[in-house]
C-alpha cells in the first residue's frame, strides 16, 4: 500500500507532506488548480517521463518520493532481487525521483542508485494508472491471461500443465542428448573402436601416473643410495668390529679374574672398575651389532628386481603418449576409457535407447496436450464469465453501446507451462465497428470508464491482489446515475486496497473515505498549488460547491448532506 506521497518544487506545488490511507481517496478542486500536478508527481517517483518543465520556477530541482508498506508480493520481491536492491524484510519500499532544472534526473529506491526503467517496472507492480492519457496494465496484452487466471481461478489448471511441461522438457532434454552423442559417435565409430582397444590394451588405473612418477625417482636413487650404506658398514667394520669388540670383552674379564684371584674383594674399587669397563664394551658390542644390521637391512630394502626402473619408465612413457594422441591428460584416461565404451554402447544399443526416448517424448507430449485442452477450455469458460460482467458493467457505466470479448489465440508449435496460446481483450466502441485492442476506445474519459467496468469485473475474486489504482478523471462527460454508477464502482474496488480517483463529480466525491481538495492561490506574487485534507463539515461544503454554480446555496448544501449520507 502507499503510505506517503511527497512533492518538492514540482511545477505549482512548493512542499507537501500526503498520507495516503487506506480505501477510496477523491481529489477535487476547480479546473486547473493542480490536481494533475499531484498525480504527475507520483507518476515521476514511479519512474514516469520526467523533464524540466516540472522543476517549479526558481527551483534548483524537484522531487517526489512515494513510500509504499514492506513489499510481500513474490513477483515485486524478485524483481527487487533481480535488479540488485537491497531491501530487508519488513522494510518499506521507498521509491524517489529527482529531477534538476536542466532535465536530467536521478532515480533511488530505498536510498540506492536506481536506472529508470528499473524504477518503472516496480513501480508498474505496486500502481495501476487509468487515466485520460494511459491505462497501465490493462492496454498491455501481456497482462491479460495472468488477469484472465486469476479471475478464473485457473491455478490448479495452470500447475497442471505448468508439470506437463517440466516433465516434456526434461524427456526432450533427454531425448537430445541421446540425439546428439549417438550422431557424434555414429562419425567417429571407427577411431572411437581403435582408441577404446588401446585403452583396454594400456588398462590405465587411476592415480597411477602419481604412483609411477614417484617409483621412478626412488628406482633412479637407489643405486647411489647402496653405495652409501655399503660405506656406512664398510666405516662400521662389519664383523671384525664385532669380533674386536669380543676380544675387548674377554680382555676385560680376564683383567677382573686376575684381580680377584689377588684377592680384591667385589666392593674393590678395581673390582667396581673393571665391572663397569666389562658392561660397557658389552652394551657397545650390542648396539655395533644392531646397527650393522640395521645397516644392512637399509641395504636390502633397495633390493629392486633386476630391470624395474626400466618397467617403469616404459610404463609411464606409454601412459603419456596414449594421453599425447588422445588430447587429454593421463589421469583423464580412465574415464575417457568408461566414455569410450559407452559411446560404442550407443552405437550398438543406441536405436533401443532412442526408441524408448521417443517414446517418453511422446507419451509427455500426449499428457501435457491433455493438460493444456484442459487449461484453454477452462480458459474459455472464465472468458465468458468475464464478458458477461464487464457487459453487465458498461450499462451503467453509459458505455452501453461497447461490445467487449476475449480471444484465445493459439501458438503454433507452443507448449510452454503457461498454456498454448495467448489471451487478449478486445472491445468495438460502436455497433458495426471491429474489435480491437482496448486504446481502441474513442476518448480518454471512455477509456478510465472501461477500465473501470474492466476492474470492477475482475474485482469479483476476494482472493485477487488489488494493488494501488489510480483513475483520472473517469466520470468525464457524465453525472447523474451514470456518475453514481461510476462512484459506487470505485468505492466497491476499494475495498482492501487503495483507490485514488480525481473527480469533478459530487457524485463520486461522496463516496471517499478521504477527501482532498486541491487548490491554487497566490502567496506572496506566486501561484501555488496546496492541498487541504477536509474532515466531515468542510467535505460537505466542497461537495456543495460541486453541486452549485458560482455560489453554494443551502439547497445544495443539504443534497451535499444527503449523497455523503
Amino acid at each position: 500500500m502507499l503510505t506517503t506521497l511527497s512533492i518538492r518544487d514540482v511545477v505549482l506545488v512548493n512542499a507537501l507532506d500526503l498520507e495516503v490511507e487506506d480505501g477510496l481517496t477523491v481529489l477535487t478542486g476547480e479546473t486547473g488548480a493542480g490536481k494533475s500536478i499531484i498525480l504527475d508527481a507520483l507518476g515521476l517517483a514511479l519512474g514516469a517521463r520526467s523533464d524540466a518543465g516540472l522543476v517549479r520556477n526558481g527551483a534548483k530541482q524537484a522531487s517526489a518520493t512515494a513510500v509504499f508498506t514492506a513489499p510481500d508480493d513474490e513477483a515485486l520481491i524478485a524483481l527487487l532481487s533481480e535488479r540488485g536492491f537491497d531491501v530487508a524484510p519488513g522494510e518499506e519500499l521507498i521509491l524517489r525521483r529527482v529531477v534538476s532544472a536542466d532535465g536530467r534526473s536521478r532515480a533511488y529506491v530505498n536510498d540506492q542508485p536506481a536506472g529508470v526503467t528499473a524504477l518503472r517496472e516496480i513501480g508498474a507492480l505496486l500502481v495501476e494508472v487509468h487515466g485520460q492519457h494511459e491505462t497501465v496494465g490493462l492496454l498491455d496484452w501481456k497482462t491479460h491471461r495472468a488477469l484472465l487466471d486469476n479471475y478464473g481461478g485457473l491455478q490448479p489448471q495452470l500447475a497442471g500443465v505448468a508439470g506437463a511441461a517440466e516433465r516434456l522438457k526434461a524427456a526432450q532434454a533427454h531425448l537430445d542428448d541421446l540425439e546428439a552423442s549417438a550422431a557424434e559417435a555414429a562419425a567417429k565409430a571407427e577411431e572411437i573402436a581403435q582408441n577404446l582397444a588401446d585403452l583396454d590394451a594400456l588398462d590405465p588405473k587411476p592415480d597411477e601416473e602419481t604412483e609411477l612418477a614417484g617409483e621412478r625417482a626412488i628406482l633412479g636413487a637407489a643405486e647411489k643410495a647402496v653405495a652409501d650404506l655399503a660405506d656406512a658398514r664398510n666405516l662400521l667394520g662389519g664383523d671384525k668390529l664385532s669380533q674386536r669388540l669380543a676380544s675387548a670383552l674377554r680382555a676385560v674379564e680376564h683383567a677382573r679374574q686376575r684381580a680377584v684371584q689377588a684377592g680384591a674383594e667385589g666392593d674393590n674399587p678395581i673390582i667396581v672398575k673393571l665391572a663397569s669397563a666389562a658392561e660397557a664394551v658389552d652394551r657397545a658390542l650390542v648396539e655395533a651389532t644392531e646397527a650393522v644390521a640395521c645397516v644392512d637391512a637399509a641395504a636390502d630394502a633397495f633390493d629392486f628386481e633386476p630391470g624395474r626402473l626400466d618397467k617403469a619408465e616404459e610404463r609411464l612413457f606409454a601412459l603419456r603418449a596414449a594421453a599425447r594422441k588422445l588430447n587429454t591428460t593421463v589421469e583423464a584416461l580412465p574415464a575417457l576409457r568408461v566414455r569410450l565404451r559407452e559411446q560404442l554402447r550407443l552405437i550398438e544399443d543406441g536405436e533401443e535407447a532412442l526408441t524408448k526416448a521417443r517414446r517418453d517424448v511422446a507419451v509427455a507430449m500426449e499428457a501435457y496436450d491433455v493438460a493444456a485442452l484442459l487449461l484453454t477450455s477452462a480458459r474459455e469458460a472464465a472468458g465468458d464469465r468475464l464478458v458477461a460482467a464487464v457487459m453487465d458493467e458498461l450499462g451503467p457505466l453509459k458505455l452501453e453501446r461497447a461490445r467487449f470479448r476475449v480471444t484465445l489465440e493459439p501458438i503454433e508449435g507452443r507448449r510452454g507451462p503457461l498454456g498454448v496460446e495467448t489471451v487478449r481483450f478486445e472491445v468495438a466502441t460502436n455497433a458495426g465497428t471491429a474489435f480491437g485492442p482496448l486504446d481502441t476506445v474513442a476518448s480518454g474519459g471512455e477509456l478510465a470508464r472501461f477500465a473501470l467496468a474492466m476492474k470492477a469485473a475482475l474485482a469479483s475474486r476476494e482472493d485477487q491482489r488489488q494493488p494501488v489504482m489510480i483513475f483520472d478523471e473517469v466520470d468525464q462527460g457524465v453525472g447523474g446515475a451514470v456518475a453514481e454508477a461510476v462512484g459506487g464502482r470505485l468505492q466497491r474496488l476499494s475495498r482492501g486496497a487503495q483507490v485514488l480517483v480525481v473527480t469533478h463529480s459530487p457524485q463520486v466525491a461522496a463516496r471517499g473515505h478521504a477527501h482532498w481538495k486541491v487548490r491554487k492561490a497566490d502567496v506572496e506574487g506566486h501561484t501555488r498549488t496546496s492541498i487541504d485534507v477536509l474532515e466531515t463539515g468542510p467535505r460537505q461544503e466542497e461537495i456543495a460547491r460541486m453541486l452549485s454554480g458560482a455560489e453554494i446555496t443551502d439547497e445544495a448544501r443539504a443534497a451535499a448532506r444527503v449523497l455523503i449520507g
